[in-house]
C-alpha cells in the first residue's frame, strides 16, 4: 500500500488527507481494523518511536498511552504490586503479562489524561494485554504483530471498528526528515541520539550516587521527552512515568504540572483513597474522576450531600491538605528529566515536594550555580547531559 486516504485532516474541515511515501514505496504498516485518522496516526508513529526506543535502552517490553501528540505514560513491563494493581483497576485480571503490566502502567499513570488515548506497544501484542485493552476507552493500538486470539479480542471494539495498526519493526526512515508549514518545507536530521546509562554520567551535584534503577527511570524519563510536545518535565519512579508536564511555556509551569500530576499518582495509593467504597455499577471512569475530585481542592464537588450518595456507598471522610501532605512526605526516589535546562532553583524545590531525588537536565542555564546548590541543600542528585531534547 502506497498511499492511505483519511477521513479528514487535524480538523474535519481540513480535506484532502492521506499518508504516503514521498519516494512512492509501500507504507510501513497495515490497517488491520478501523480507518485510523491523522491525528492517530501521529500518536500512532511517535508512540512507536518511544516504545521502541524504551526497549532498546532498557531490554524491556515498553507500552506508552499517547494522546494528543504527547505521552499520557510510558513504562516498561516490570510486575505490577498489589497497590499499583488495585489503582489500575486490574487487580481483577490475575497475573498479567510483562506487555500488559507495561501498559497498565502507562495507562494507570494518568487516567484521566488517558481517556480515549492511541497505544503503542513494544512488541507482538498477547492475549493478556488485548484483554486489558478491550475494556478501556481507547482510539487505536499500534504494535509489530498480534498474536491470533488478541487480534480476535480487539476486533470486537468499537462495533468491528476499532483501530488497529501493525507496523514494519524492522522500517527504517530516511536520516532527513521534512515538515510543511505555511507552503514552506522545513528539513532536519532526524534526532537520532541514543540514551543509556552514560548519558548520566556528568554529575555536578556533592551527591554523585546514581543507582541503576535511578539510571533506568531517568533514561525513561529523557525518552519519553524525546516524544513529548516542548517545553516538558517528565516524573518517573520505578519503572514509569508517574507525571508528565508537556507544552507550556514556562518551565516551572511544566515542573509543577507533571509534579501535581505524580502527586496525585502517589494520592491514589493513600489508605484514605483505597479505602473509598463505590457503589455497586459504577464504571472505572467514574470512578477515576470521583477519585480526582476527592484528591483536589474541589472536593466537596463529590462530598457534598445529594451528590456523593450518587457514588459512594457511605460518605467519605475529607482527606485534609494536613493528611494529604503527610502522605506525600512519603513519596521517595523520584527521578527527573526536563528537555531544556532549569533556569531558576525554584524547579527543584516543586520537585522535591514530589520526592524526586535523581536530575537530568541539558544544563547550560547562567544561573547553574543556584539550581546546583539547590540540590545540595536536599542531596539530591544532578546530572547535565548537555543535550537539548524539544520536539515539535
Amino acid at each position: 500500500m502506497k498511499e492511505l486516504e483519511l477521513k479528514y485532516g487535524c480538523n474535519p474541515n481540513q480535506k484532502p488527507s492521506r499518508i504516503y511515501m514521498q519516494d512512492g514505496s509501500d507504507l510501513p504498516i497495515e490497517v488491520l481494523c478501523g480507518r485510523p485518522g491523522y491525528i492517530n496516526f501521529l500518536d500512532a508513529f511517535n508512540g512507536w518511536l518511544l516504545v521502541s526506543e524504551l526497549k532498546k535502552a532498557t531490554g524491556l517490553t515498553a507500552a506508552t498511552s499517547f494522546k494528543h501528540v504527547s505521552p499520557a505514560g510510558a513504562a516498561v513491563g516490570l510486575p505490577l504490586t498489589e497497590t499499583l494493581a488495585k489503582i489500575y483497576w486490574v487487580d481483577d485480571l490475575g497475573e498479567l503479562s510483562p506487555l500488559a503490566c507495561a501498559y497498565a502502567r502507562a495507562r494507570g499513570a494518568d487516567r484521566m489524561s488517558s481517556f480515549g488515548d492511541f497505544i503503542a506497544l513494544s512488541d507482538v501484542c498477547d492475549a493478556d494485554t488485548a484483554r486489558l485493552i478491550k475494556r478501556e476507552v481507547s482510539d487505536g493500538v499500534i504494535a509489530p504483530g498480534y498474536e491470533p486470539e488478541a487480534l480476535e479480542l480487539l476486533k470486537q471494539k468499537k462495533k468491528g471498528n476499532y483501530n488497529i495498526i501493525r507496523i514494519d519493526p524492522d522500517y527504517q526512515p530516511n536520516p532527513l526528515e521534512h515538515k510543511e508549514v505555511f507552503g514552506i518545507t522545513f528539513e532536519q536530521g532526524r534526532n537520532e541520539l541514543k540514551i543509556d546509562a552514560d548519558f548520566f554520567s556528568n554529575v555536578v551535584t556533592e551527591n554523585k550516587d546514581i543507582p541503576d534503577a535511578a539510571k533506568r527511570d531517568l533514561a525513561i524519563s529523557m525518552i519519553t521527552l524525546k516524544y513529548t510536545q516542548s517545553n516538558s518535565v517528565c516524573y518517573v519512579k520505578d519503572g514509569q512515568a508517574i507525571g508528565i508536564g508537556a507544552g507550556q511555556q514556562s518551565r516551572i509551569h511544566c515542573t509543577r504540572l507533571a509534579g501535581q500530576k505524580a502527586d496525585n499518582w502517589w494520592l491514589r495509593q493513600s489508605p484514605k483513597v483505597l479505602g473509598l467504597k463505590f457503589r455497586d455499577g459504577i464504571g472505572r471512569a467514574d470512578r477515576d474522576n470521583a477519585i480526582d475530585l476527592y484528591i483536589g481542592e474541589e472536593y466537596m464537588d463529590v462530598l457534598v450531600d445529594g451528590v456523593w450518595e450518587n457514588t459512594f456507598q457511605e460518605k467519605p471522610e475529607v482527606f485534609t491538605r494536613e493528611e494529604k501532605r503527610a502522605w506525600l512526605d512519603k513519596m521517595t526516589g523520584v527521578a527527573l528529566g526536563s528537555d531544556a535546562f532549569f533556569p531558576f532553583g525554584d524547579n527543584i524545590e516543586r520537585a522535591h515536594k514530589s520526592g524526586v531525588k535523581y536530575v537530568a537536565q541539558p544544563g547550560g542555564s547562567v544561573r547553574d550555580d543556584n539550581v546546583i546548590g539547590a540540590c545540595d541543600k536536599y542531596k539530591m542528585v544532578m546530572a547535565f547531559t548537555g543535550i537539548r531534547l524539544f520536539h515539535h
